[in-house]
């Protein structure tokens, strides 16, 4: 009786780790995730923007404060993912 080895089958002819098992070995451990927290605590503390002035373009504060914490909800994923990957 032999034991099941799940990496035996994923191995290929030359006993090379097949690409996907490789991957799901890579440890997501980066220090470039903790730029994730920033959008966080962009909106997390809502003192921090809830008000009405300084208004741009007529538009009160929170709206387009609001909107760019999306901005740079965006552009922080996009960093941390270039970064990130392998």
């Amino acid at each position: 009786m032999t034991v099941d080895d799940p990496q035996r089958r994923q191995r290929g002819a030359d006993g090379a780790l097949a690409e996907s098992t490789r991957r799901a070995q890579r440890s997501d451990h980066s220090h470039w995730n903790w730029l994730l927290l920033i959008p966080l605590f962009a909106t997390l503390y809502p003192p921090l923007y809830n008000r009405i002035k300084p208004a741009l373009f007529d538009i009160p504060f929170f709206y387009w404060y609001q909107l760019m914490a999306i901005l740079l909800s965006v552009l922080v994923t996009l960093l941390v993912f270039r970064k990130t990957r392998s």
